[in-house]
């Protein structure tokens, strides 16, 4: 039976590492990467590649059927600073291209789904320390609004329809491969460029603002073990928690600063500080343990350690 899969939102930051790990699993020609516009990546030319509009149903459905697409990761977002810049289109992006692929999923075109929901899902009522699975969920957001509908939508359809859909709610990301797309989080990657380039940051979060956060190398491996976990094993269809290190702009700024002696970060705090204190502080995500057996890698020194020589080669520092 042919398995080929399809990435829509290739060219991002999740989806760039994404391809490149299916593609060394499973071989190039089985991985099709698709995004609005062409890579700036030569690596994702490596295999198939096209141009996409999520947002379009009939050319979705036309590459999902040119290519005998089994399963679809769904990556295509306006993340939570700029859909705040942007309220409507974040909407509309966010919503209908997940509509699409769900349709085409029922429709049987497709036989599996993955879906990103965040940690944008919760709200300044939900609990802040150890959030549980389930809870109090009223984000204040965009991004968040369209995630916990998103989140609402592939429930429904597993539901009713037997839609094999499978999420995870991201904490913030961070890699050293691929720039952040404008998201809250992003100063945990910016500090690292800025440690090494000019041994000084100022983040647009305050001092202690604590989130929780993942190397994108635990994530990437998180959403493929979901996603050819035994069905039997995915037993919450809206999305699971994934915890990640929690830690504030002080903390990962003395992690840096253990290997660059003389970092300085300042904190001059921004509006995406009301966003960040609208989530969580740390994640419960004890159900992807118990249900597909999920474990981190990279603890805070461990990333600060891979992010610093990776980027030292990249920049051409070493």
């Amino acid at each position: 039976m042919n398995k080929t899969i399809l990435i829509l939102g290739a060219c991002g930051q999740i989806g760039t590492e994404l391809t490149l790990a299916l593609r060394q699993k499973y071989g190039n020609d089985q991985v099709v990467a698709s995004d609005i516009r062409q890579p700036e990546h030569s690596e994702l030319l490596n295999g198939p590649f096209e141009v996409l509009d999520a947002s379009s149903a009939s050319a979705l459905r036309s590459v999902c059927e040119k290519h005998e697409i089994h399963t679809v990761y769904h990556l295509v977002a306006m993340l939570s600073a700029t859909g705040e810049k942007f309220p409507m289109k974040a909407w509309d992006l966010n919503m209908q291209s997940l509509l699409h692929v769900l349709e085409l999923a029922r429709e049987k075109v497709i036989q599996k789904l993955f879906w990103p929901s965040s940690i944008a899902v919760f709200g300044p009522t939900t609990p802040k320390q150890n959030t549980p699975q389930q809870t109090v969920m009223e984000p204040s957001t965009v991004y968040g609004i369209s995630k916990l509908a998103g989140e609402r939508w592939c429930e429904y359809y597993f539901n009713k329809y037997g839609v094999d859909v499978r999420s995870i709610r991201y904490p913030g990301l961070i890699s050293w491969k691929s720039q952040p797309g404008g998201g809250t989080t992003d100063y945990a990657v910016e500090i690292y460029y800025k440690a090494l380039e000019e041994g000084r940051y100022t983040s647009f979060l305050s001092a202690h603002r604590a989130l929780p956060m993942m190397y994108m190398d635990d994530a990437i491996r998180a959403t493929i073990e979901l996603t050819e976990a035994p069905i039997e094993q995915v037993k919450v269809r809206n999305s699971y928690n994934l915890a990640g290190i929690s830690f504030d702009p002080t903390t990962i700024a003395a992690s840096i600063e253990k290997k660059i002696p003389g970092f300085e970060c300042n904190c001059v705090p921004d509006f995406r500080e009301e966003i960040a204190a609208s989530w969580p502080e740390s994640i419960d995500d004890s159900a992807a343990q118990e249900d597909w057996g999920w474990s981190m890698d990279y603890d805070l020194d461990g990333m600060t350690d891979a992010m610093l020589r990776n980027l030292r080669v990249k920049l051409g520092l070493s």
